[in-house]
């Protein structure tokens, strides 16, 4: 079972009010819903929203959804907030509708009690809130995180930074990756996106100048938060070793491989003609080229590499994934 909250709050009776917040809770809500197939990933997402005053989101009933979601034993309880946040000498604050100075929102602390004691076998949660990199950070020294196993946090920015929009408004910078992340921009060979992925994906689009996101960690293993379909074949993909019977063999290639020739090459009897099984072996490398796996030795291209019988070998990444299928982990 996967459970989420996710909260988006714009209108504040009290603080200024935002702009994009709702609009990222639903882009999150969409993306987590269902897996690319269509399959059910995180199912009935309970998602809290505010845009108006007929339709708050109060202290008291963020705080009890909160405690709500990390009841239970589910495989996953995700809480993504996107909202005002506030810090002071006593941590950090996540603000509901009614909150006043910020500080009377709805502690950080409690936030991270209840994940931290919930018996769900993976924790996650994001917030998309200004000076959000104080969660789980210990009371008495900041900077030190305390995070249970199987418990994952990323924010939108540090302690001491706010969490800004897209120009024009209408969405966070942070969520707005977050959710290209979600839909695939994070994805590994398998088609997995996981925590550690989306914050890579975050961390490598947000300049040094810019808002720099927190990522806080203490898993024996990422979950998936969701999957799409993956970049190359999983037939494919297992057949590394069979292709390469070492990670740093080289592939020796000949103008059989090539099926494209010009009428010049293809009238020469010097050049030997396409083999069928050679060309279809052929497709597979260069769909292994395609996704950085293997490169050309001797030649600019697989093409070349082919007609002037060069070869090519695994890259690094290639001989990384050669060894999980090696080993069976794929």
């Amino acid at each position: 079972m996967r459970k989420a909250l996710i909260v988006g709050i714009d209108h504040y009776t009290h603080l200024p009010r935002l702009t994009g917040c709702v609009n990222d809770a639903r882009a999150v809500s969409a993306a987590l819903g269902r897996h690319a197939d269509g399959s059910v990933n995180f199912a009935d997402p309970r998602v809290l929203t505010s845009s108006s005053p007929s339709g708050r989101v109060l202290r008291a009933g963020l705080r009890d959804a909160v405690r709500r979601l990390f009841s239970g034993d589910a495989e996953i309880a995700l809480f993504y907030f996107a909202g005002h946040g506030s810090v002071d000498d006593a941590g950090g604050f996540l603000c509901g509708s009614d909150s006043r100075d910020g500080n009377d929102g709805l502690a950080l602390a409690e936030v991270m009690t209840f994940a931290n004691r919930s018996a769900a076998t993976n924790r996650v949660i994001i917030l998309d809130s200004c000076r959000s990199g104080i969660a789980a950070d210990h009371p008495l020294t900041r900077g030190l995180a305390e995070v249970t196993s199987g418990m994952t946090v990323l924010t939108a920015s540090t302690e001491d930074q706010f969490a800004e929009e897209t120009p024009g408004g209408g969405a966070g910078v942070f969520t707005s990756l977050l959710v290209d992340a979600l839909h695939g921009a994070a994805a590994n060979l398998v088609g997995d996106i996981t925590p550690g992925s989306v914050y890579a994906h975050i961390d490598q689009s947000l300049g040094p100048w810019m808002q720099r996101p927190v990522f806080k960690t203490n898993v024996r293993r990422f979950v998936s938060l969701r999957t799409v379909p993956p970049p190359l074949a999983s037939d494919e993909l297992r057949a590394l070793t069979t292709h390469f019977p070492e990670p740093g063999h080289d592939f020796a290639l000949d103008p059989s491989y090539e099926p494209e020739r010009s009428a010049e090459q293809a009238a020469d009897p010097a050049i030997p003609p396409p083999d069928p099984t050679h060309t279809a072996t052929f497709r597979v490398l260069q769909n292994y080229v395609k996704v950085n796996l293997l490169l050309p030795v001797g030649a600019p291209h697989m093409w070349h590499a082919a007609m002037l019988s060069k070869s090519c070998r695994l890259t690094p990444l290639g001989r990384h994934y050669w060894r999980l299928v090696d080993k069976g982990l794929l």
